[in-house]
């Protein structure tokens, strides 16, 4: 079993905003696997005793990084729907993250001076962003996965989606069953039934869907050979729907094997 670089801590959130606040120290310097993710979020770092705050966008494959020693920080992960009107998802996207400009105890964010939010008090600062504009939300991307969206289109639901996640539903849809499967692993559930209970064709197809969204193997996942990022457990009720007809997004498409 590896030895710890990261250690995490995490809450759900009652915010409509806030999918989950997290916070993690580091145990020692070292590198470790960035998983893929599917949702923006706010990180707070404090590293060689410098703060700053970064946005961060999706994740939508598995990449190495660095861990300094002695490092801190507090992250406040979107709900699905929430998004930064001045800050494009897209433009987010596999580790293009944004630092905003930090003014000692203050940062700088969207025309406003902002006090660095705690691990108690994420939802009072979220609640301020909101009200001010620099977060929104659009309700019709959660609930598309829902099946509860009337009137619109698939394509029209498409776009919101991309607009609001900064990647489409099928991706999302991907790294959030790569997760969940790695999940099950970590909790010793066979690859077999990881497969069965996770929705892929068979032992290949995860395998597949691993290495591209979790950077292991199953069985290295089995093993714990590598230190992951912060990788949450998930429940299925939390796996997005199949499709039911046009103007429902769709769950997946089973991430095909090509022919």
């Amino acid at each position: 079993m590896v030895r710890m670089l990261l250690v995490f801590e995490h809450r759900e959130s009652d915010s409509p905003f806030v999918e989950r606040v997290w916070r993690a120290h580091s145990e020692r310097a070292g590198v470790f696997t960035s998983v893929a993710e599917s949702r923006l979020e706010i990180v707070v770092s404090r590293v060689r005793g410098k703060r700053f705050l970064t946005l961060r966008g999706p994740e939508t494959r598995a990449t190495p990084a660095d861990c300094p020693a002695d490092g801190e920080w507090l992250g406040i992960r979107f709900s699905l729907g929430t998004f930064l009107p001045q800050h494009p998802a897209r433009s987010l996207i596999d580790r293009q993250d944004e630092q905003v400009p930090d003014l000692g105890e203050r940062f700088w964010l969207d025309g406003f001076h902002w006090d660095y939010p705690t691990f108690d008090n994420a939802e009072t600062f979220v609640r301020l962003l909101a009200q001010r504009g620099v977060i929104a939300r659009d309700d019709a991307v959660a609930a598309a996965l829902h099946g509860n969206v009337v009137g619109l289109s698939r394509r029209t639901t498409q776009r919101h989606f991309v607009k609001a996640a900064g990647i489409t539903h099928a991706r999302f849809c991907q790294i959030e069953r790569a997760r969940y499967a790695t999940n099950l692993l970590k909790q010793g559930v066979s690859i077999l039934d990881a497969v069965h209970d996770s929705g892929y064709f068979d032992q290949a197809h995860l395998t597949r869907s691993l290495r591209h969204y979790i950077g292991q193997t199953p069985a290295s996942v089995l093993r714990g050979d590598e230190q992951l990022s912060f990788l949450y457990k998930t429940a299925p009720r939390e796996m997005p729907m199949m499709q039911v007809s046009d103007h429902i997004i769709l769950k997946d498409h089973l991430d095909r094997p090509r022919p």
